[in-house]
């Protein structure tokens, strides 16, 4: 399984996340998991080093969560990020954390491509367009 493949499986799991999220802070590393593992269930088999990708992407998605969030907020003009459209939300969050927060730190236009590729898949007719420009206002400001 591909990094792109990783990265839809990751795109379920916080999607799934984010509309259920854990009752309780005690609750918090079971309910990731689930999510994780009905993420895997869902699409193709996947390497360990994949599934690795997959899981530094949910969870490190979370551990930044406000900041990433402050991040969208400052570039999306036009909505609050909890009214954007959950998968719009979390592929902008999971681009956000591929630029800034990841081991890595994946070039910001390979980033953004991928997340529109997210965004064409799974998102609305408008999305590509709508993750493209807050990613893109996003890079400007740093």
């Amino acid at each position: 399984m591909s990094r792109r493949q990783a990265r839809e499986a990751a795109l379920q799991a916080l999607f799934q996340l984010d509309l259920n999220p854990a009752e309780s802070p005690e609750k918090q590393e079971m309910t990731e998991t689930l999510a994780v593992d009905t993420a895997l269930d869902v699409g193709e088999k996947m390497s360990k080093r994949s599934r690795e990708y997959l899981e530094q992407i949910v969870h490190g998605t979370l551990d930044h969560r406000e900041e990433i969030d402050e991040r969208i907020a400052r570039s999306s003009k036009e909505w609050k990020v909890s009214r954007m459209a959950p998968v719009d939300r979390n592929i902008c969050r999971i681009a956000v954390w591929e630029i800034f927060y990841s081991p890595e730190k994946l070039d910001a236009g390979i980033a953004i491509n991928e997340a529109v590729e997210l965004a064409k898949r799974y998102g609305t007719d408008d999305s590509k367009r709508y993750v493209n420009g807050i990613l893109g206002a996003m890079v400007k400001l740093g």
